[in-house]
Parts: C-alpha cells; sequence; structure tokens
C-alpha cells in the first residue's frame, strides 16, 4: 500500500487547496472528503446545521473505503474536516498508517476566506461550530500554518510526509 495522507481543519481553512496541491507535487491521486457525504448530510449543513456524529461515521467509513481503494495503486492525499481524536481514531482504524497533516488556521482568516467562498453547501454561520468541536492533534505528522502561500505549504510538507 502507498501512504495515505488526510489533510484536516476546519472549514475554509484551505484542505483541498493545500490536499490537491500535495497530491500533485507527489505524484499521487487527490480525494475530496466533501464529496463523500451522502446527500443528506450536505442538505443539513446546507441548512445551517452541524452534523452529529450518527452522521459523520458512515461519511468517515465511505470515505476510508475510498482512500484505501486509491492507495493500492497511488500515493493517496485527503481532504478531511477530521476535527475530533475521534474521528481520526476511528479513520486511523481503518487507515493504521494514516499520516495526518494539520492546517493551523486563525479564525479571522477562515471567515474571511468564507465570506468569499461561493457555491459550497457549508455556510460560515457553521464556522464557530466548526472551532468548537477542534481538538487539535497532540502528534500530527505535521502542523502548517495557513498564513503563507500555498506552493511554501506544499514545499514544508514534501519534506515531512
Amino acid at each position: 500500500m502507498h501512504p495515505a495522507i488526510m489533510v484536516m481543519g476546519v472549514s475554509g481553512c484551505g484542505k483541498s487547496t493545500i490536499g490537491a496541491a500535495l497530491a500533485n507535487a507527489l505524484g499521487g491521486v487527490f480525494l475530496d472528503g466533501d464529496d463523500y457525504h451522502p446527500q443528506s448530510n450536505v442538505d443539513h449543513m446546507a441548512a445551517g446545521r452541524p452534523l452529529t456524529d450518527a452522521m459523520r461515521w458512515p461519511w468517515l467509513d465511505t470515505l476510508a473505503a475510498a482512500v484505501n481503494e486509491e492507495r493500492v495503486t497511488a500515493i493517496t492525499v485527503f481532504a478531511c474536516s477530521a476535527l475530533r481524536k475521534s474521528y481520526r481514531d476511528h479513520l486511523r482504524a481503518a487507515i493504521p498508517d494514516l499520516q495526518v497533516v494539520y492546517l493551523d488556521a486563525p479564525r479571522d482568516i477562515v471567515a474571511a476566506r468564507l465570506a468569499k467562498r461561493r457555491g459550497h453547501y457549508m455556510p460560515a454561520s457553521l464556522l464557530d461550530s466548526q472551532f468548537a468541536i477542534l481538538e487539535v492533534p497532540a502528534n500530527p505528522t505535521a502542523t502548517v500554518s495557513i498564513n503563507q502561500k500555498v506552493t511554501e505549504i506544499v514545499e514544508q510538507l514534501r519534506g515531512v510526509v
């Protein structure tokens, strides 16, 4: 199996942008965790309601299965909020050698990004709920600040993952 690298953090911190750029730099594939939510989860968030744990477990299982399928043939980088330790533990149970990249994102910067984002089901009104449940990883593979260019972040990560 090839490596699996999860880029995690709150909504709007750049998980998809950084994850896709990192996958490209590593010659791997990128999966966006948002694409694996069932429509009921998307509708729930679009209505301004945060997901419950019961809604997250099946989504995490589906995402983990997709990651494991891809990593048979390529390095797989995926974006997933995985804000609580229990969510990361759940993913690690399915992906034992999972590498975690935590995007350290100040609330004011993320709020400004979300205010400009169009076409995404996650409303900016849910940002406070994201920060409320965030449990910063104790021992991630890497922690990077989003206060830098994408190319700089990817170069930092290439030396670690």
